[in-house]
């Protein structure tokens, strides 16, 4: 039951992914969820963040922003950042995963989700059919209804590192 909430992979920080190893397997697509993955909870774009997409783009990536924000907040971080994006998007909902696809021109083999919460990106990423990457939260400062999904996350994050450690 709780491996519907399992991330394809577990990192330390978006800034640690390997994107160019993800390049060469053949993806092309990366949607990525904004607050507490790319920056702390609403902040615009850093430039460690600015890198990052300048970098992706380079690559050769398609990258679109899926965020459960509204418009003003996902315009304000996209600024710098200048990629696709969706707002209010009902995460974990697997419509605007499926739209953010149809934005990039990529489809469940070539797109991959990057996030740092399990029961709103992982889990729909997973129910999508997409590589799912969990990151640890930027900063630890977020809203209440966040900060009690933790508690819940922290169950479901024991069990798979069990999991993976038995690996």
């Amino acid at each position: 039951m709780l491996q519907q909430f399992y991330p394809d992979e577990y990192l330390e920080s978006t800034y640690k992914i390997d994107f160019d190893n993800l390049y060469r397997k053949g993806y092309r697509g990366i949607i990525f969820d904004i607050d507490n993955t790319l920056v702390p909870h609403g902040a615009p774009a850093d430039e460690r963040a600015k890198k990052l997409f300048a970098h992706l783009k380079e690559l050769g990536f398609r990258c679109c922003l899926l965020s459960n924000n509204q418009r003003p907040r996902v315009e304000m971080f996209n600024e710098e950042i200048q990629v696709n994006f969706i707002e209010n998007a009902h995460k974990p909902s697997v419509k605007n995963y499926r739209k953010a696809m149809e934005l990039m021109e990529t489809n469940q083999d070539t797109t991959l989700f990057v996030g740092d919460q399990l029961f709103t990106d992982v889990y729909g990423a997973r129910r999508t059919g997409i590589y799912s990457i969990l990151v640890q939260p930027i900063h630890p400062k977020e809203e209440i209804q966040i900060v009690l999904k933790r508690y819940l996350e922290k169950i479901v994050l024991f069990f798979y590192k069990r999991k993976c450690a038995k690996k």
